[in-house]
């Protein structure tokens, strides 16, 4: 399963709805949401697995914590009207690692471009944060990725098998590098469009 698969049939149909759900956004604003913030995650993922430091958290929360098993739990977790409050959690938390005080910018930024509240936004990232990441273990897990340039690569090679996905890491880049003066926001969207083939 990859992420264009994720986001097909009854196991997308579950993500969105519980999302929806939480938020009080209609799914085709959350997913216009999601698919701005799926591919901005992995890019930032992306980043932070070719920085050495960064790279041996990274490493390890994906082979310990997140190496794919959240995948079988989708239903669990997304349906029934709410959606697991410790995934949540863990969402948040994955975002301070991974973005650190960009957080809340990014989240105005989808906000923006996707036509949701800024809380809403946010809620997305977090409850997208822990699927990308047990995507990326379940594949790093795989493939038995050992070290950080393997663990980029395989996310290079998750967002390069999407049309114009060598764009993303720039974009990626200047989002997180950016002085909070808003130059690219209106790249994100039509980043989350390109990935999706839209």
């Amino acid at each position: 399963m990859d992420l264009m698969e994720l986001l097909q049939g009854q196991v997308g149909q579950t993500l969105l709805e519980g999302m929806s759900s939480r938020t009080g956004q209609d799914p085709s604003t959350t997913q216009s949401a999601l698919q701005a913030a799926i591919p901005m995650l992995m890019g930032a993922l992306k980043k932070n697995a070719s920085d050495p430091e960064k790279a041996s958290g990274l490493m390890d929360a994906l082979m310990n914590r997140h190496n794919g098993g959240l995948l079988d739990q989708i239903t669990d977790i997304f349906g029934g009207g709410s959606v697991n409050e410790d995934v949540v959690e863990d969402g948040d938390k994955i975002l301070g690692h991974v973005l650190g005080e960009k957080k809340e910018m990014v989240a105005a930024a989808l906000s923006k471009q996707a036509n949701v509240d800024t809380s809403s936004a946010m809620e997305i990232l977090k409850m997208a944060a822990p699927v990308v990441m047990n995507m990326i273990g379940k594949k790093a897990t795989q493939h038995q990725v050992s070290d950080h340039s393997g663990l980029a690569g395989i996310i290079g090679d998750m967002l390069g098998s999407h049309d114009e996905a060598a764009q993303h890491g720039s974009f990626i880049e200047r989002l997180l590098d950016a002085d909070n003066d808003g130059s690219i926001v209106d790249d994100l969207f039509n980043m989350g469009r390109k990935f999706f083939g839209r």
